[in-house]
């Protein structure tokens, strides 16, 4: 090869000229003085570490926007020309800017190289971390006149200088140095230029900016030299050139660049290849680059170009993952996606590859593999042709959908009128508007009907979009043939993202059925043919919570619930002991994480943002507490927006929290309550609140206001539901009441029992709650109204173990004082039934034939099952058409914290299961 000669001073002459030209209003700073100083600007000779067509000219021909081809330097025709080896012996390797970020990272770059197992390899490197970014930075500020791009590029050559000086010594750290001084005096002079012209070109703005990888590369190839290995540099100028499009895109030549390809691989044959990454040229021999990811598309036109066994890109993560992991952090890393997923998954924001990059390899089959370089262990993950994914008997052994991708800031533009039905070209007019400004369509929708069309564009170019659709159909607006173009703001779109989905009847069912139980209002939605994605525009503020809430409906994450507990006392207390013991076989068997965001009492709260550590509760409950505050509290645990679906549990028996369940669950939080006050309050208030419960996706659940742990509601629900007519519901309904006459016997006077039950914890910390009966009645009054009959607990005849003239006194312990002597009622009625073989029961009644309810201390027959109860276990008999000659019985426990609290807990279990838990 010829040696180079040094760039002549015309050169630089003819380019500043050129600046100053193309900008007739650019007016110098300073006079023309400088300008001639530029001119006789002596530059370096540039050592040939890579190899490049952009050194070596004669100073009479070169310039750097014209064509050279007419200077290309002959082969000797002596010398046999080297065939290029294609195929799979070949692999490609790219690694980017945070790979090569330092001469440590650097040395690990060349160790991966070195140890690849491949016959013959090609690297593709970005620039260091941040040195495009600065090279950018050197254009805008010289351009804009501002004097510190000069103390900018001293920083560039620092890095750069720094980074040879640790990794290289003796010839090459001398060649390479030489190089880049070289460089930057020159960028110096270019730079020099731009600043007196106040403007640069795309072509000498790409030009400058490629030094970046053409320095990551020389290094690179350097290190790898200095272990003793045959390593060619290449400059991808020479070989890859791509024509430019109005999108700011290019598209590579592939048949030119495979020519010119050949021809360089001849002059430069090795097994091994440096080459830069982002830049080429274009067919007019003009600098470019390859514009937004570009050292992945030279990595894949590369794979293509070398028809190469696999492409692998090295970056910082371990793979491509199912959703965003910053707003789903149980993402998982898939295994393997199709070329046509990825595509479908870049395109919507994913973290991928941009979509471009998959066209070249997917032509020849040339897998992509995403791997990380800080994790070696990672396998990755591997984009190729699909996949087969069942077993030997055919079932599927993944899930249809591969994972999740958002597109923010976005907003709808709805066009809208009967006159657009059936009239030809409609559509063709609406987005010939839309590109007449430039606009980006996202997303379309359009009813069958014709009747409308929406479509989705930058939240920032939906004002012009509206203006120039306005002014397009003006007439039509006047006319009413088009009743409105209307925009909606703050949007965000979810694309659910699978080549399987085509072939898996109910994806589709299951993926709106996720978003409407997280209570998540859609605005559009898009699905072409091919069912690889199913697209829905949804409020931007529900972006992140609609995302959660697929990913867990199609098992890539666990089913999480964000839980506020309200009342941490006895019921409370138990409840969370309860979830801290069984949190880790719910998430191990079953997928579910149920997160304690908040916990509050009537003096103090908890709050949590990632979730409180229950098994120290409430040691944090008395250091970290702050002053209650229940709309605080709600705002906390339903606004993180990284959990989809929150439910309160309200643990009390305070009926302004009881009051507060329908806004609740019109926010879309759901309620799970033993708290009786909300349904045996006004009867209005229910209906409303049941009504409201129906009409929406949002659960509310309260089996433990009847019969504790015992399936009471639900055993009444199944009944009504698959047809069965409720007759009559009898019950002991308080197990209070239960331990009492089960032990209100022989010789013992009511107050003593009553003292004992109280001493045992049985009572509430004032008897007269339990003994008045109201209790009892507000269970009849739940069951009556799960039966249909809408009566108020004003209708329901109570009858209070409470002598009348103990109902004012002051204190529970002037009651009990006073109890014994009323004694004599109740044991007079006592030995009345004994003598009749009876026993005295206190029951709740729900007769719905005659549409009425009691509660009454009954006698029953020692032979009854009501009269077989010990201890303070409930009992309760349906009579029903089906049941009615052996009434169908539920018996069991029906007090104490342990037991309510674990109805409570069966509630949540049942409500992460309608969610979307496995059951």
């Amino acid at each position: 090869m010829a040696s180079a000669s040094s760039i002549s001073s015309y050169y630089l002459h003819n380019l500043c000229s050129n600046i100053l030209q193309r900008d007739p209003n650019s007016k110098p700073r300073k006079n023309i003085t400088t300008l001639n100083k530029i001119r006789t600007f002596p530059l370096l000779h540039r050592p040939p570490i890579c190899s490049s067509r952009w050194e070596g000219r004669d100073s009479s021909t070169f310039n750097i926007f014209a064509s050279v081809a007419s200077a290309d330097i002959e082969l000797d025709e002596t010398v046999e020309k080297v065939q290029l080896p294609k195929g799979d012996t070949w692999s490609i390797h790219k690694f980017g800017g945070t790979c090569v970020g330092t001469s440590e990272r650097i040395r690990n770059v060349a160790d991966i190289i070195v140890k690849d197992g491949s016959e013959r390899k090609l690297v593709v490197v970005s620039a260091m971390s941040k040195v495009t970014d600065m090279m950018y930075a050197l254009i805008f500020k010289a351009q804009s006149r501002d004097d510190s791009y000069i103390s900018t590029l001293d920083a560039v050559l620092e890095k750069h200088k720094s980074t040879a000086l640790d990794l290289l010594e003796g010839d090459g750290l001398s060649s390479f140095l030489s190089r880049l001084h070289q460089d930057i005096g020159n960028l110096k002079a270019m730079l020099r230029a731009i600043y007196i012209a106040g403007h640069a070109t795309e072509s000498f703005s790409d030009f400058v900016v490629g030094h970046g990888e053409l320095w990551s590369a020389q290094l690179l190839s350097s290190v790898v030299q200095k272990n003793g290995l045959d390593c060619k540099c290449m400059d991808t100028r020479d070989v890859l050139v791509v024509n430019p499009t109005s999108s700011n895109q290019v598209d590579p030549d592939f048949l030119e660049s495979g020519k010119r390809l050949e021809k360089w691989y001849s002059e430069n044959p090795s097994n091994m290849i440096v080459a830069t990454g982002f830049i080429a040229s274009t067919p007019q021999n003009i600098p470019t680059t390859l514009k937004r990811d570009g050292s992945d598309f030279s990595a894949a036109i590369m794979g293509a170009l070398f028809r190469a066994r696999q492409v692998t890109i090295w970056t910082d993560v371990d793979g491509v993952y199912s959703a965003d992991p910053r707003k789903v952090s149980e993402a998982v890393i898939l295994k393997t996606l199709s070329y046509q997923e990825a595509w479908e998954m870049s395109y919507f924001g994913a973290n991928v590859l941009h979509p471009r990059t998959i066209i070249p390899v997917m032509t020849y089959d040339i897998p992509i593999v995403i791997r990380n370089i800080f994790n070696l262990s990672a396998p990755g993950t591997m984009i190729c042709q699909s996949i087969g994914s069942e077993d030997e008997n055919g079932q599927r052994l993944e899930s249809p959908v591969k994972g999740f991708a958002t597109i923010d800031n976005l907003a709808l533009v709805n066009v809208e009128g009967t006159g657009m039905a059936g009239v030809p070209g409609t559509a063709s007019a609406i987005f010939s508007a839309v590109k007449d400004v430039g606009a980006n369509v996202i997303m379309i929708s359009q009813a069958s009907s014709e009747h409308s069309v929406c479509f989705a564009v930058p939240e920032n170019e939906v004002k012009a979009v509206s203006s120039a659709l306005e002014s397009r159909f003006r007439q039509a607006l006047d006319a009413g043939r088009l009743s409105q173009i209307a925009v909606i703001s703050n949007c965000s779109i979810l694309a659910t993202v699978g080549q399987k989905m085509a072939s898996t009847p109910g994806v589709s069912a299951s993926l709106f059925s996720a978003l409407a139980k997280a209570n998540i209002n859609i605005r559009a939605i898009a699905q072409g043919c091919s069912e690889y994605n199913v697209t829905v525009v949804v409020n931007r503020e529900d972006c992140i919570r609609a995302l959660r809430a697929v990913h867990s409906r199609f098992y890539l994450s666990r089913t999480t619930i964000a839980m506020g507990i309200i009342g941490p006392g006895l019921i409370g207390g138990a409840l969370l002991d309860q979830l801290r013991d069984q949190a880790a076989v719910l998430k191990e068997k079953f997928n579910i994480e149920l997160r304690v965001m908040g916990i509050t009492g009537s003096r103090t709260m908890l709050l949590s943002d990632v979730g409180i550590d229950l098994s120290k509760w409430r040691d944090l409950q008395m250091e970290k507490g702050e002053k209650a505050d229940m709309q605080k509290f709600v705002q906390r645990v339903h606004g993180n927006h990284f959990i989809p679906n929150t439910v309160i549990v309200d643990c009390t028996a305070d009926s302004y929290v009881a009051s507060r369940y329908y806004d609740w669950l019109r926010q879309g939080i759901h309620v799970i309550t033993p708290n009786k006050k909300a349904n045996s309050g006004p009867l209005e208030q229910y209906l409303k609140l049941r009504a409201l419960q129906r009409q929406s996706y949002t659960h509310y659940f309260y089996e433990a206001t009847v019969g504790a742990g015992l399936p009471i509601i639900k055993t009444l629900q199944g009944l009504l539901e698959t047809g069965d007519k409720i007759l009559r519901i009898e019950g002991i309904f308080s197990g209070t009441l239960s331990y009492i006459f089960n032990n209100f016997v022989g010789t013992r006077a009511f107050s003593d029992v009553v003292k004992e039950a109280k001493e045992a914890g049985y009572t509430e910390p004032d008897p007269r709650d339990d003994l008045s009966g109201t209790d009892v009645a507000r269970k009849v009054i739940i069951l009556a109204r799960e039966s249909g009959l809408k009566l108020e607990l004003s209708d329901i005849p109570v009858q209070s173990l409470v002598p009348e003239p103990l109902k004012a006194s002051a204190s529970a312990e002037e009651f009990m004082q006073q109890l014994p002597k009323f004694d004599q009622d109740l044991t007079k009625r006592r030995q009345e039934a004994e003598a009749a073989g009876d026993v005295l029961r206190y029951v709740g009644v729900v007769d719905v034939i005659n549409q009425k309810g009691i509660v009454e201390l009954r006698r029953y027959k020692k032979e009854h099952p009501f009269a077989q109860l010990t201890g303070s276990d409930n009992i309760i008999a349906f009579t029903t058409q089906r049941y009615e000659k052996q009434p169908l019985i539920v018996r069991g426990p029906g007090a104490g914290a342990e037991v309510t609290a674990g109805g409570v807990f069966s509630d949540i279990l049942r409500l992460a299961s309608y969610l979307g838990a496995p059951s």
